[in-house]
């Protein structure tokens, strides 16, 4: 089996070179299938909801563990190569550095053209807000603010599991992000079944949402950002946000752009207001989306790196 380091470094390139192909089965797709399924058992059972959900949880990330350690084995019975290339498909189909980035700098490019109404329509598919009355700034706060929440989860988390726990351990998080995207929902339906969820999300999080503040600084160092920024941003304002852990990245990268995040908006027709992240007002506009994705792949590509040196590291440590 190869080292984990160069199965990483070739996944993270694939999902820079190919992205997420339509053609191409998604596991996450087989995991919403999964858990659908389970729910509709385990709500049929008549157990407690909340145990109902602790078990949809241990069914879907176990199952999901175990079918990626299982597609692993075959593929390496097969031949030793076929198991490395299982492993790099698996790590690959966890990463969403270049779809992250491109549909954030679609909704750039349309900005920059002076095309709102097409703009509304891209970020749209990016965020869960209301976009039709969105402002260019509201079009550019949203599509910056959704690459600074998805870092974590999109991004430097897969990362983390990845080179703690190799292939079942970026899907087996995978598992838990989705499961958290499906059913943590502080809805009457979603209460009490949906809790074992987001709970295993904020765990699973914790440790990267926090780690990847770091990345974002060295980053931001490197692309002439706001470094001293971020931890003033995240100081002040981590904490506000609904989410232990959406605060982290988001305020760091409020503080690195000198843009300000949160404040009202729409969700179905009803106002919510958001904390606001940040120290500056400066206006979001199209070059505030390019900023993020530049500053959400060079964190990647920081995250990464740190990571393979701390391995490398630890190895040598007799």
């Amino acid at each position: 089996m190869a080292k984990p380091e160069y199965m990483l470094l070739a996944a993270f390139l694939c999902d820079l070179l190919f992205g997420d192909p339509r053609w191409m089965p998604h596991p996450v797709r087989g995991i919403a299938w999964l858990a659908f399924g389970a729910e509709k058992v385990l709500r049929a059972s008549g157990m407690p909801l909340r145990v109902a959900g602790l078990l949809c949880v241990l069914v879907v990330v176990g199952g999901t563990a175990g079918a990626a350690w299982l597609f692993i084995e075959a593929a390496g019975r097969l031949h030793p190569v076929m198991g490395v290339i299982a492993g790099v498909v698996l790590l690959y189909t966890s990463f969403a550095v270049k779809d992250l980035g491109d549909h954030a700098r679609a909704v750039g490019d349309v900005l920059a053209l002076g095309d709102l109404p097409l703009a509304r329509g891209k970020v749209s598919r990016m965020v869960g807000r209301d976009t039709a009355g969105l402002t260019e700034e509201g079009v550019a706060l949203a599509a910056a603010e959704s690459v600074a929440e998805n870092t974590v989860d999109g991004v430097t988390a897969p990362l983390f599991y990845g080179l703690l726990f190799g292939p079942v351990g970026a899907l087996a998080y995978k598992a838990a992000s989705t499961l958290d995207s499906m059913f943590g929902y502080k809805n009457e339906r979603y209460r009490e079944f949906g809790w074992a969820s987001a709970k295993l999300d904020d765990l699973c999080n914790w440790i990267p949402a926090r780690l990847t503040v770091l990345a974002i600084a060295i980053a931001a160092l490197l692309q002439r950002l706001r470094f001293f920024d971020i931890f003033r941003a995240v100081r002040q304002g981590a904490g506000l946000h609904a989410s232990p852990n959406a605060g982290y990245p988001e305020a760091a990268f409020a503080g690195a752009l000198g843009v300000t995040f949160g404040g009202p908006r729409s969700y179905g027709g009803v106002m919510h207001d958001a904390p606001l992240l940040g120290l500056c007002r400066e206006v979001c506009s199209a070059a505030t989306i390019r900023n993020s994705v530049s500053l959400m792949r060079l964190t990647a590509v920081v995250f990464l790196a740190s990571g393979i040196g701390v391995r490398l590291l630890v190895r040598q440590i007799p």
